[in-house]
C-alpha cells in the first residue's frame, strides 16, 4: 500500500484550534459503508448507534504535561518532550534541537526546578534523560510544562484538561487518545440508562504519535511499541458482551 493514497486535501481554516465549549456537541460524521452514504451529526447523536449490550472500550490513560522548554548552559532555547519512563527520573524524551543536544548535556528548566543531563542517544533520535529537582516530579510538570499539542494546533491551550478526556486516570501519555475528548459524564450517564456497558483499557500514547511515515509503502513502516493494561473486570465485561452476542466497539483515535 502506498502512502500517497492516503493524501487528501484538509485546508487549514477546517483545522479546530480551541475546543468547543461543550464537548458533546462538535461535530460528528456518520458513514454507512453498506448504503455508502455520509451523514453530518453532532457528537452526542453517537447514543443513536448504539445498542443496549453494547460494549463501548475507553481508554483512560491520562496525558502528562509532557512539553518541557528549557536553556543549555550556553543559554541556548531547547525543547524536550517526554515519551516514556524507562525507570525512576530517567526518560525517554524527544529534544530539539537535536543536533545540539549530545552525550552529557545539561539542560535547565523553569529557572532552575527542573535540570537534566543527556545520558545516551536511543534508537530512532531519541534521548535517555536523567532528570534531577527537589520535590516531587509530577507537581514540578504541573507548574512548568505544558500539554504537548499536536503540532496542526496553533492556538495556547489555555485549560489543560480540555486535552483530557473526561474519565483519564492513569499518568503515562504523551498524547490525548483523542476520539474520547468528546464524551461527557452526562453523556455517559445517558449510555448507561440505555443499557450499554463500559469497560476501560490503559494505552499509554507514545512517540508513534508524533512520527510520521516516511516509508513510501506503509507496510515497511517501524510502529514504536506502547505500554498497555487491561483489568480482569473489564476483561469479563467485554467477553459477556461477546458470548451475548452483542456489539464491542473501541474508542479508538478518530473512529469508532
Amino acid at each position: 500500500m502506498k502512502l500517497e493514497e492516503f493524501d487528501y486535501n484538509l485546508p487549514e481554516e477546517l483545522i479546530a484550534q480551541v475546543p468547543i465549549q461543550k464537548r458533546d456537541e462538535s461535530r460528528l460524521m456518520v458513514v454507512d459503508r453498506e448504503k455508502r452514504t455520509i451523514e453530518d451529526k453532532v457528537f452526542k447523536d453517537i447514543i443513536d448507534y448504539l445498542e443496549p449490550g453494547d460494549c463501548l472500550v475507553r481508554n483512560n490513560t491520562k496525558v502528562i504535561p509532557a512539553r518541557l522548554y528549557g536553556k543549555k548552559d550556553t543559554g541556548a532555547n531547547v525543547e524536550f518532550v517526554l515519551l516514556k519512563q524507562i525507570e525512576g527520573d530517567i526518560w525517554e524524551s524527544i529534544v530539539r534541537p537535536g543536533n545540539k543536544l549530545h552525550i552529557g548535556t545539561k539542560v535547565i528548566f523553569g529557572d532552575g526546578l527542573l535540570e537534566a543531563e543527556i545520558l545516551d542517544i536511543m534508537p530512532g533520535g531519541t534521548r535517555k534523560v536523567e532528570f534531577h529537582y527537589n520535590g516531587i516530579f509530577n507537581e514540578i510538570l504541573d507548574q512548568i510544562g505544558l500539554m504537548p499539542l499536536p503540532p496542526y494546533i496553533h492556538e495556547e491551550l489555555k485549560q489543560n484538561d480540555r486535552y483530557q478526556t473526561v474519565y483519564a486516570k492513569y499518568e503515562g501519555s504523551a498524547a490525548a487518545p483523542t476520539a474520547g475528548l468528546h464524551f461527557t459524564p452526562e453523556l455517559f450517564e445517558k449510555l448507561k440508562q440505555k443499557g450499554v456497558k463500559i469497560a476501560n483499557v490503559t494505552l499509554h500514547v507514545g512517540i508513534g504519535t508524533f512520527r510520521p511515515v516516511k516509508e513510501d509503502e506503509v507496510e515497511k513502516h517501524e510502529m514504536h511499541s506502547e505500554h498497555f493494561y487491561i483489568k480482569q473486570e473489564d476483561v469479563d465485561i467485554i467477553n459477556k458482551a461477546k458470548e451475548e452476542g452483542h456489539r464491542v466497539i473501541a474508542v479508538r483515535d478518530n473512529v469508532m
